[in-house]
């Protein structure tokens, strides 16, 4: 179980070799890529800048992985999420999850990844053609993060 928060990008395929690496318990490993992506719209999007609180950050994530071990029964899991300034195209995060069967690898998954969209202590800043914004959550990254509450 590990949760990084880093400027550096990451090499997905050598993330993913090292979670399972020597452990054949596991029959399902799931992952999610988040890239930084530039909207269809009026505006065009040159750079995305993330800001956190060093420490804190670490502890909320660390915390809802935690969770989601408690939930499901994993053999691994890792959480890297970038900050800094990134450019459309880059990697942005990656939630990997590692069990004996999918379902569980699955579902964690899609649990973290509801969390980090919706309740991450991140703070995002667009830079368009238009100037600079900082981008409100949205009411569906709610609605998917309220289908896990208990």
């Amino acid at each position: 179980m590990a949760v990084r928060v880093q400027a550096e990008d990451f090499d997905l395929g050598a993330e993913l070799d090292a979670l399972r690496a020597g452990r054949t318990e596991i029959g399902a490993l799931v992952s999610f890529t988040g890239l930084v992506r530039d909207h269809a719209g009026p505006s065009t999007i040159s750079s995305m800048e993330l800001e956190h609180y060093p420490g804190m950050t670490e502890k909320a994530l660390a915390a809802i992985e935690a969770e989601a071990c408690e939930r499901w029964e994993l053999q691994a899991s890792l959480i890297i999420h970038r900050h800094g300034v990134l450019a459309p195209g880059e990697q942005i995060m990656m939630v990997a999850t590692a069990s004996r069967h999918r379902q569980a690898a699955f579902e964690a998954a899609v649990f973290l990844m509801d969390y980090l969209k919706s309740r991450a202590p991140f703070w995002k800043k667009e830079a368009t053609d238009q100037g600079a914004q900082w981008v409100d959550a949205r009411e569906t990254d709610e609605d998917a993060l309220a289908r896990w509450k208990v």
